[in-house]
């Protein structure tokens, strides 16, 4: 199939998937799971031939580090599909219930959004994770995975769609998308596809916002700050620095930039760098840091960096709202935590912040899905849209308006024959 008929396929079958059984999910998710693992070896062989051929290509070490698809990421996300089975069906909830008049009720219900087009770096496992919340939530899917995976993604897919053809999900429901000039032709496929959800650099996804009507859900860069304030437990701080920016480096949740209140920078920075040195991070910091510990000078581009490496910029500040101010204007509304003992300070900083997750005393690797409780997460949304943060089941659906009557017409009430009630009703819809 083309691509245009490979939209239309996904288009009739995403029809047919919102209004499937819950039941008939929920065993499709088990058979996926049950699939992953007895193709377990096949997988890691077709990831070792990615990996191979990556090197071989001089693949970016971070993004290796993404590529690699082994027996322990597949347990991660048989365990992943196993906390979603036990999340409820965001389908088909009421949520809200009016009486418009007599014997007229009007009910605003969860439905999925449609065709949910994915285009996604390195990782295999988000294959996994987009596919599974697509199906819980009953939408469609289209992916498209990078170049680098095209081995292990093309089994993954294929392990997926034959488990869920067997759990009685319709045909055409996962289309795996082959090529760029793909993905350049379903933009212009809005009659087909209803959301398109970028991960990527911040260039790819503002193309992608640029060359297609379709709407765009999303976050291109994660610059990530961590701000030690000057009443923070600077014990406490160099924990969450250091598991912030070092946990997990190649991510988007990971700490890019660290600010340090003026009062706290002289007994702070000396033994983070040490702290920071044990894992091998190069330290970039402004002129006042410099001044306190030796590291490389960090430059104006620095402060606009995502890394995703072992390198961390460091800029000392002189009060909290200059912490703000800096990350209202060079971050990318993902994710910024405070470390502070004064309640007041962690309160403005989490009212001022302008990002879609602010944090108080914890690091910002908490930002995900998965940790949140939301079953993975198909990305993380900087919009300011219906979805924002980790962008889990929740997220994948939209709602439809469903009115009841037994033979009303707008004469009735337009003359003053009939009017309405606008009450609310606590009652769920139901035929």
């Amino acid at each position: 199939m083309n691509i245009r008929e490979t939209a239309q396929a996904a288009k009739a079958a995403s029809i047919k998937l919102a209004a499937t059984e819950s039941e008939t999910k929920q065993k499709a998710l088990k058979t996926i799971a049950e699939a992953l693992k007895a193709n377990c070896e096949a997988l890691v062989a077709a990831n070792r031939e990615d990996l191979r051929i990556s090197e071989e290509n001089d693949l970016a070490a971070p993004l290796l580090k993404r590529l690699k698809f082994d027996e322990e990421k597949i347990a991660d996300v048989i365990a992943g599909i196993e906390s979603l089975i036990g999340l409820p069906d965001p389908v088909g909830y009421t949520l809200s219930a009016i009486e418009m008049g007599e014997g007229l009720e009007l009910y605003k219900m969860s439905c999925p959004i449609g065709v949910v087009g994915v285009v996604f770096e390195s990782r295999p496992d988000v294959l996994v994770q987009i596919s599974t919340l697509c199906l819980k939530s009953g939408n469609a899917v289209l992916l498209k995975g990078g170049a680098e995976a095209a081995n292990t993604n093309r089994m993954l897919a294929s392990v997926i769609h034959e488990a869920t053809r067997r759990a009685g999900i319709p045909e055409g429901w996962l289309q795996l998308l082959q090529t760029r000039q793909d993905v350049n032709d379903m933009l212009k496929l809005d009659q087909f596809i209803d959301l398109i959800i970028p991960r990527g650099s911040n260039e790819f996804v503002r193309y992608i916002m640029d060359h297609s009507r379709i709407p765009v859900l999303g976050h291109a860069d994660g610059i990530c700050h961590v701000y030690v304030d000057a009443d923070a437990d600077l014990d406490m701080a160099a924990r969450i620095a250091v598991d912030a920016k070092c946990q997990y480096v190649a991510v988007c949740n990971a700490m890019e930039t660290l600010l340090v209140h003026e009062k706290v920078a002289a007994d702070f920075l000396p033994d983070l760098q040490q702290a920071l040195e044990a894992h091998d991070v190069e330290i970039r910091g402004c002129a006042i840091t410099r001044s306190v510990i030796d590291v490389a000078e960090a430059e104006e581009i620095d402060w606009k960096t995502e890394y995703l490496d072992t390198i961390l910029s460091v800029k000392v500040v002189g009060s909290l709202q200059e912490a703000l101010d800096h990350i209202n204007l060079y971050g990318s509304g993902h994710t910024d935590a405070i470390v502070t003992g004064k309640p007041e300070s962690a309160a403005m900083f989490m009212d001022l912040c302008d990002s879609g997750n602010v944090f108080w005393n914890c690091s910002t690797r908490f930002s995900d899905g998965f940790r949140y409780g939301l079953g993975a997460e198909v990305g993380i949304s900087t919009n300011k849209i219906h979805a924002r943060g980790p962008v889990g089941l929740e997220g994948l659906v939209i709602y439809k308006w469903k009115l009841k009557g037994s033979g009303q017409v707008v004469a009735d009430y337009a003359s003053g024959k009939k009017q309405f009630t606008h009450r609310s009703l606590d009652r769920p819809f139901s035929i």
